[in-house]
Order: structure tokens, then C-alpha cells, then sequence
């Protein structure tokens, strides 16, 4: 007798626990929970987007500065064309 109310138990509250879990899993796979976690992932990826063009845009204004003061040095020294006067 005793051993039956032991699995009757434990069969209850296997029967809760996944029925709760099957309750969350409806409820993650509902229209507006999936279509908030797409928005959510589109949210990142331009957040994730911009943030690649400012660090690209930065390293590029810094190579030009780079190049630009190469070009300046190399048009002053002594390997610079000479204008005719």
C-alpha cells in the first residue's frame, strides 16, 4: 500500500512538472515571444552594425592622418622635387 502511494506520488509530480514545462515551452514559442526576440536580435545586429561603421570610419580617418603626414614629410626633404625658380 505504501510503496503504490510512493509512485502515485511521484508520478503526480512528474505530471506537474511537466506540464509547467510544456506551459513555458507554448509560451516562448507564442507569436508575440517570438517575434519580440526577432526584434530584439534585429535591435543588436544594427546596434552591433554601427558600432563596426564608427570603428571602420576611426581607423580609416586615422590611416589617412598617417598617410597624409608620410606624404607631407617625404615633399619636404631633401628627396622632394625641385621647382625651377
Amino acid at each position: 500500500m505504501i510503496s503504490r502511494l510512493v509512485w502515485f506520488a511521484a508520478g503526480a509530480g512528474f505530471a506537474v512538472w511537466g506540464a509547467s514545462k510544456v506551459r513555458g515551452s507554448l509560451r516562448r514559442a507564442s507569436p508575440q515571444a517570438v517575434g519580440q526576440r526577432v526584434a530584439g536580435t534585429a535591435a543588436e545586429i544594427g546596434d552591433a552594425a554601427r558600432l563596426f561603421t564608427r570603428r571602420v570610419r576611426a581607423a580609416m580617418a586615422e590611416r589617412e592622418a598617417e598617410l597624409r603626414a608620410a606624404l607631407d614629410q617625404r615633399s619636404e626633404g631633401p628627396d622632394a622635387f625641385s621647382r625651377p625658380e
